[in-house]
């Protein structure tokens, strides 16, 4: 509760005043008749008047106070703040071929992008995003959704050698423009990271990417992996590490490089685990959602259930004085 007009509650202090004057007045008496004894007046019994003879100046001062109160205009505020996001769109494009077992990022490629690509997920409030995953073959493993928690879980969930093997980078790509397709958002941008040369699929990834540009779908490229060459387990039938090797390392960079170039994007490349979580850092930092907060005030007028309680009382007041213990003139 506010009040429009505070200062005229100062008036509160006459308030006490006219008790003061009441109980002063009260004090002195009023008009007399000279008797020649009390004493039959003592016994008699005490009726309904006895007890609201005060209850007049009550209602009165209770009415004062009122009135003052309505004089100040006491007010209900409400403040409400609306939120209007305009988010982005994004799919997650991320290799998940055999090659992305090397452990030159710890604790190897995969899962440093899965936990890298998890914190940025949880950085984007209010975005839409997918999640797209490829080796020989490229699948949705998610459509553009805003349930962060399930896409984390999905994403914890990624494991390699569940397709055939293999490094098809225009079918992966192509299928993160499938998913963007439909989209209605002003912003729509695809991450795809890889570790590899594009040896598989039905499609070259230069030729999504024109088709990308058409869609006006930014594409921001990563090559995962260090110069030269990466420590790389090797299993036996039952999935155990029997060996490490050092295999060599190849990026068709140019070729990410140019499908960022295509499609306004930019290209990074991804050493070890803190640049990998630097270059997310980046394209947090590129494509920010537009979030406009206005402040709402909600102003509601209150002084007329005062003003309403006031006349109340004083009509109660008239009547308890004027009828109920009307006077003898």
């Amino acid at each position: 509760m506010e009040f429009a007009n505070p200062k005229i509650l100062w008036l509160l202090v006459v308030v006490p005043l006219v008790v003061a004057y009441y109980v002063w007045r009260a004090m002195q008496g009023g008009a007399s008749i000279v008797i020649s004894t009390t004493d039959s007046l003592r016994s008699a019994p005490r009726t309904l008047r006895y007890y609201l003879r005060h209850l007049p100046i009550v209602l009165r001062v209770v009415a004062l106070v009122l009135i003052i109160l309505a004089s100040a205009r006491p007010q209900s505020v409400e403040h409400e703040t609306k939120t209007e996001t305009e988010g982005i769109d994004i799919v997650l494009a991320v290799d998940i071929s055999t090659s992305m077992l090397a452990r030159d990022l710890q604790p190897d490629r995969l899962t440093a992008a899965k936990e890298v690509a998890s914190q940025f997920v949880a950085n984007r409030q209010g975005d839409r995003i997918g999640l797209v995953v490829f080796a020989g073959e490229a699948f949705t493993q998610t459509p553009l959704t805003t349930d962060q928690s399930s896409l984390q879980t999905l994403l914890g969930r990624l494991r390699s050698g569940v397709v055939e093997d293999g490094t098809a980078i225009g079918n992966g790509l192509a299928t993160a423009v499938n998913r963007l397709r439909e989209s209605d958002s002003k912003s729509k941008i695809i991450i795809l990271l890889t570790d590899g040369v594009n040896n598989r699929g039905q499609i070259a990834p230069l030729t999504v990417a024109d088709i990308a540009k058409e869609q006006g779908i930014k594409v921001y490229t990563i090559g995962v992996g260090r110069n030269g060459t990466a420590p790389y387990p090797l299993f036996d039938q039952r999935g155990r590490v029997v060996d490490v090797v050092e295999a060599k390392v190849e990026i068709d960079e140019k070729m990410l490089q140019t499908i960022a170039e295509k499609t306004g994007g930019e290209y990074f490349r991804a050493t070890d685990k803190t640049s990998l979580e630097q270059i997310y850092q980046q394209i947090d930092k590129m494509e920010k959602s537009k979030v406009e907060k206005f402040d709402i005030t909600h102003i509601h007028e209150e002084y007329l259930i005062y003003a309403l309680w006031a006349l109340a009382l004083l009509l109660l007041e008239f009547i308890i004085k004027y009828i109920v213990l009307k006077r003898i003139p």
